[in-house]
């Protein structure tokens, strides 16, 4: 716990029910969050997350998820309407920024705001652009298996060819959350890729969608939009990969919504050209 250098202003870790704090906040900002995004969210980094008091009560809160001594996400950054503009928010993004120290942070922001994150050291790598469309029932030839049916470090190995550090306890818990389906993509007992589509406030999300090529990435979206067929369906996919875009416009979806993906530092070296749909905006 620590103390802000204003007297108005306390910042202190989070337990895990303000975390379910934070995203009903994000569900108010209309950033359809998950039902069960809390429990994954904070088991990624527990000492990461951190909310603001007045008084007692609750004015804002950020995420800043250390993942390893390498690797960060800032997310979750919000001040309440009434008390925006008094520099409340500065002094708890300054805090997370401090708790991530020299790691490589990156964070998906509102695109208005990429001129304020510039003067706090991040650099534009990419947009990520929101599809939002219906699911679909389509026949889907890959053998595709639950995630639960194939070993746990090879999913997670697999994972982390598209992500930028190890997470595995926030995806033991992603892949069993409730109102969620985990899948994988298998071929002679190799993963090929791996997709989750979960229930959120709008509807159903996938994320993440990770897949050797398009067609495997096209199977697996079509076998998690067919378990939501006749719902609304949503999925983060980042503008330079040009094959993912193509799918989802394949699919009858159009873009909803869009953020800048930015970096303190070079953009990580993962297969970004595997990377179909984002986890989540709030931790990469």
């Amino acid at each position: 716990m620590s103390q802000s250098s204003s007297s108005s202003l306390r910042i202190r870790t989070m337990t895990g029910t303000d975390v379910a704090i934070a995203l009903a906040w994000a569900e108010a900002q209309g950033w359809n969050p998950g039902w069960h995004d809390a429990e994954c969210f904070y088991a990624a980094d527990p000492n990461g997350f951190f909310i603001g008091e007045v008084g007692g009560a609750p004015v804002a809160c950020l995420s800043a998820v250390a993942y390893d001594n390498a690797f960060g996400f800032i997310g979750l950054y919000i001040v309440k309407p009434e008390w925006r503009g008094k520099g409340l928010g500065m002094q708890l993004w300054k805090h997370g920024l401090g708790y991530l120290a020299n790691r490589n942070i990156g964070l998906d922001g509102v695109v208005a705001q990429q001129g304020n994150y510039r003067r706090s050291g991040f650099q534009l790598a990419y947009r990520n652009i929101r599809y939002g469309g219906v699911g679909q029932a389509r026949p889907h030839s890959e053998r595709v298996v639950r995630a639960s049916d194939v070993p746990f470090e090879q999913l997670a190995a697999y994972d982390r060819r598209y992500f930028p550090a190890e997470r595995h306890a926030f995806l033991r818990r992603w892949i069993a959350q409730p109102d969620s389906l985990a899948l994988v993509a298998l071929a002679a007992g190799e993963i090929r890729g791996f997709g989750v589509v979960r229930a959120c406030c709008v509807g159903h999300k996938i994320g993440p969608l990770f897949a050797n090529d398009a067609q495997v990435a096209t199977n697996l979206f079509d076998a998690l939009s067919a378990a939501v067929a006749g719902q609304p369906l949503f999925i983060d996919v980042p503008e330079v990969n040009a094959a993912a875009l193509q799918l989802a416009e394949r699919h009858g979806m159009s873009s909803v919504f869009e953020t800048a993906r930015m970096y303190t530092q070079a953009p990580p070296g993962i297969e970004l050209r595997g990377v179909f749909g984002v986890t989540t905006f709030e931790l990469g």
